[in-house]
């Protein structure tokens, strides 16, 4: 007797449950009446989870997607991915895993780029009966780093602690696989404490699925893990520090400075003259931390970053930001470096505004310590401020310190470090 064949390997759509299917074509008048839309779909009760894949022409346009649950936020991924799953135990990354719940839910499709002619695209939403087995190319991302804690390459360089505090090494401003980085949040910590950094903001945009892995990754690499979030619109980008849960990157960028106040965080506007990114939001009240020095300042003589601060804010807090997102474009974690005067939690610091930012952990240093300017490896630069000129003399130096923002130039005008 012939044996039976035996079943093939259970796919992701191998479900007796309804596949939901949906079509349309997105147009430039769409994108310009409301660039955020949500496709609605219905969960039937006994899903215990569900993948929703997106399929356009990304030669044409670009859509970014994301998840609304019954009860809200389930995940971002811009354009980053063409589909995500989300099980009670695992999410792809970007979305929160959890019980998906019965009920109406919605795609969130962000009309990104969209061409005159139009933008067909074509969505599958397909329920599980059973949750599907983890991806074995998913398990990278969200596997938890193994203890026990490992010791960093680099050693953290030694500065004057000031009234119980002490100057921290940073970057307020870095990506993950949780949106379009290529590395894990743990991979990303390791590779930032060998950098010598002392603290680590990670800011995916608009989405908070990576918050859950910080503590261990920070426990791992040594290193503080601060959560962020980067709000990312067509009109300007800003972080958003602490644990405060999603922002709704819908609202206007108000809406969002009133979240961040009432969760004891800090925003702040970012990369404000980068091209398409740059900050075009209207706001009446305006937050005092401006990541000035953006990875993609380039020609450090130009001064626009330093003007566009100046005429934002009087009395602006200046940060760094390397907006790291993968090895491969060349500019690795504090580079730039924020310098922020704290203790456990960094973010006290930058709320009190005692910040300072250089070009990398261990280039020349401007740092307002107290009533003093602590110069350090600045030999042959310019101190300069409102109302201070000087040619700095030897590697260690203390100034009395003046109000406003200072800075150190080349003798061509180049900025190498900042101070509030």
């Amino acid at each position: 007797m012939k044996a039976a064949p035996r079943a093939g390997p259970r796919t992701l759509e191998d479900s007796r449950m309804k596949v939901t299917r949906r079509t349309g074509t997105w147009t430039l008048r769409d994108r310009l009446s409301d660039p955020v839309r949500q496709v609605p779909f219905e969960l039937p009760a006994g899903t215990s989870a569900f993948t929703v894949r997106l399929a356009y022409d990304r030669s044409a346009g670009v859509l970014d997607l994301g998840c609304m649950g019954p009860s809200g936020f389930r995940g971002w991924s811009g354009g980053a991915r063409s589909e995500y799953t989300i099980t009670p135990t695992w999410a792809t990354p970007g979305y929160l895993p959890g019980e998906p719940e019965a009920g109406l839910w919605h795609v969130m499709l962000g009309l990104y780029r969209i061409p005159p002619g139009g933008l067909p695209y074509r969505l599958r939403i397909i329920p599980h009966p059973s949750p599907p087995a983890l991806p074995r190319h998913g398990r990278r991302g969200l596997r938890p780093p193994p203890p026990p804690p490992r010791a960093p390459a680099a050693v953290r360089r030694a500065l004057p602690a000031l009234g119980g505090l002490r100057w921290l090494a940073g970057d307020l401003h870095t990506h993950t696989v949780h949106s379009d980085g290529s590395l894990t949040v743990a991979e990303l910590a390791c590779l930032a404490a060998d950098r010598g950094l002392d603290f680590l903001a990670v800011t995916d945009h608009n989405t908070v699925s990576h918050h859950a892995e910080l503590p261990a990754a920070a426990a791992y690499a040594a290193i503080t893990l601060i959560p962020g979030q980067e709000i990312t619109t067509d009109l300007g980008h800003a972080n958003a520090f602490g644990d405060l849960g999603w922002i709704d990157f819908r609202q206007p960028p108000g809406a969002w400075a009133a979240a961040v106040r009432e969760g004891d965080g800090v925003m702040s506007v970012n990369h404000p003259v980068a091209a398409d990114c740059a900050w075009r939001h209207p706001m009446i009240e305006r937050p005092a931390v401006v990541e000035t020095w953006h990875w993609s300042w380039l020609d450090r003589t130009w001064g626009a970053p330093l003007a566009w601060t100046g005429a934002w804010t009087p009395e602006p807090v200046m940060v760094g930001g390397s907006d790291y997102h993968r090895p491969e474009e060349g500019h690795p974690p504090g580079e730039p470096t924020t310098w922020i005067l704290g203790g456990a939690d960094p973010l006290e610091g930058l709320r009190a505004g005692t910040a300072a930012v250089s070009a990398s952990p261990g280039g020349p240093l401007l740092l307002r310590h107290g009533d003093e300017f602590l110069v350090l490896d600045a030999d042959g630069l310019i101190l300069w401020g409102p109302e201070t000129r000087r040619v700095i003399v030897g590697d260690r130096l203390v100034l009395p310190a003046r109000p406003g923002p200072h800075r150190l130039e080349t003798f061509r005008n180049e900025v190498v470090a900042l101070c509030a």
